[in-house]
């Protein structure tokens, strides 16, 4: 059996967001379940839209995932170099076989002659075909001058594709396309069967996109005479609609944004692993060796998945809830508010006892936690926007905080004596907790929401809580 050997082959024009991590998740996964290599190569031959530090934004992105890889432009490997720019003297010895095998033509017809011939094509309402008009004049191509034009011949094909089956197209589909560009760099189209060829790629996993052209490729690797690797083409990602491919306009954000914001690598693995594959059960949070275990192409679902970030929010928050406190503690290091530098470990890891049943992702621990660190001033719109308390007058709700002064003066603060005393107060005050607490909460953080109220005063302390309360009621 073939060892199995896949490959992730970003262009390095930028970020890499969730479609392009996808596209590097599945076969990471394939690779790992039978024990094959994953190799990451650079396809850079497009160097006009290449980014200046692009390569490292994707290692970086792939690094933080866990999508490590066997061989790749860091570490090397068998098949080096894995920059496709770096390879050109490959690409150039394959193109001449085909110019020799008269299967490849010069091509030195200018962008305006070639408008013209498509132009010419639709006045005929015809498709525009390269290989209808192919130049009468044969040229010698020499590398570097003028485009090289693979010469096809147009034939029928069906193929089997490992995710959507056996599929077949007419010879229409089959035309003549560049192979070496005219600054000597091939095109995608060339290139990537060669490197997949000579780096013996077992598995071309990408996505819904390149199928079209698949007629096109199958020409080319008769006319190489190479042997073929299995094709597995993914679904589209769908944008929150559902509707059409996701798109930047969508508010994706790159993978590296996702982990400035806080998310989990571990739960941002596991949503898109979802996307397109469907193990056949129910559960929906695996670690990463049971998707290795259980995953396969078969599973790799035809039809396009709807990107929903609600979703993504939810699966962090459940891993964020099932990380050990101290491990939480390692994972928040940079993202409290910068008033929590001069506080204790001890006192931040109490805080994030209390507010992690609650946090989605670890971005929002300064929204959720900077009362516990600094007197926020006081906002008005708490109480205005809270129908219960706009309906009481100031005085009512001075009544009410004077009153759970007195009452917290003789508590001695613990939470399980703070749960007593604000007991006692609702039944001596005939009020309800939504009012109560509502309003001690407001006056002692001055944010719309807060951990289970006796724990957060402990916590916090009786001076500050009382000092608090004061000041609310000074505003009142």
């Amino acid at each position: 059996m073939q060892p199995i050997r896949t490959r992730f082959a970003p262009s390095p024009t930028g970020q890499l967001h969730i479609g392009g991590v996808r596209a590097a998740l599945f076969p990471w996964l394939l690779a790992r379940r039978y024990g094959g290599s994953f190799i990451l190569r650079i396809e850079d031959t497009d160097q006009s839209r290449e980014v200046s530090g692009a390569i490292d934004t994707i290692k970086d992105s792939l690094k933080w995932l866990g999508l490590d890889w066997d061989e790749g432009p860091d570490i090397g490997g068998p098949y080096a170099p894995y920059i496709q720019s770096q390879r050109r003297t490959s690409y150039l010895d394959w193109a001449n076989r085909l110019v020799h095998a008269g299967r490849a033509y010069a091509d030195d017809r200018s962008t305006s002659e070639l408008d013209q011939l498509r132009l010419d094509a639709n006045n005929r309402h015809r498709p525009f075909l390269a290989r209808d008009y192919r130049p009468t004049t044969k040229n010698q191509w020499q590398p570097g001058t003028v485009p090289l034009r693979f010469l096809s011949e147009p034939k029928a094909y069906t193929w089997h594709d490992e995710i959507m089956g056996e599929l077949s197209a007419g010879a229409d589909a089959v035309d003549d396309f560049i192979l070496i560009k005219s600054d000597g760099l091939p095109t995608y189209n060339f290139a990537y069967i060669i490197d997949d060829f000579e780096m013996k790629i077992s598995h071309v996993i990408r996505g819904l996109e390149y199928i079209a052209s698949m007629p096109k490729y199958l020409n080319l690797y008769e006319a190489l005479e190479l042997s073929k690797p299995k094709f597995a083409h993914m679904p589209h990602i769908l944008g929150p609609e559902g509707n059409k491919k996701l798109s930047k306009r969508d508010n994706a954000m790159s993978v590296l944004e996702y982990k400035e914001q806080g998310y989990l690598p571990e739960a941002m693995i596991n949503f898109l692993a979802l996307l397109g594959w469907n193990p056949g059960i129910e559960q929906e949070i695996f670690t990463l060796n049971e998707l290795i275990e259980k995953f396969s192409l078969e599973r790799v679902g035809r039809s396009g998945a709807r990107f929903d970030e609600r979703r993504l929010l939810w699966m962090d928050g459940n891993y964020i809830r099932n990380l050990p406190l101290d491990e939480l503690y390692i994972r928040s290091e940079h993202y409290w508010p910068p008033e929590a530098e001069s506080y204790p470990p001890q006192y931040k890891k109490n805080i994030l006892n209390l507010v992690q049943e609650r946090l989605k992702f670890l971005g929002e621990l300064p929204q959720l936690t900077r009362f516990f660190f600094v007197d926020l001033p006081i906002d008005t719109a708490l109480i205005k926007d809270n129908k219960k308390l706009a309906a009481l007058s100031s005085g009512q709700l001075s009544a009410l905080l004077n009153e759970t002064l007195t009452e917290f003066n003789s508590s001695d603060f613990t939470a399980a004596d703070l749960n007593l005393h604000l007991n006692q107060l609702l039944t001596r005050l005939h009020e309800s907790p939504a009012v109560l607490f509502g309003l001690i909460r407001i006056a002692t953080t001055q944010a719309p929401a807060s951990p289970p109220l006796a724990e957060y005063l402990a916590l916090i302390g009786k001076e500050k809580t009382i000092a608090r309360i004061k000041t609310q009621l000074e505003h009142l």
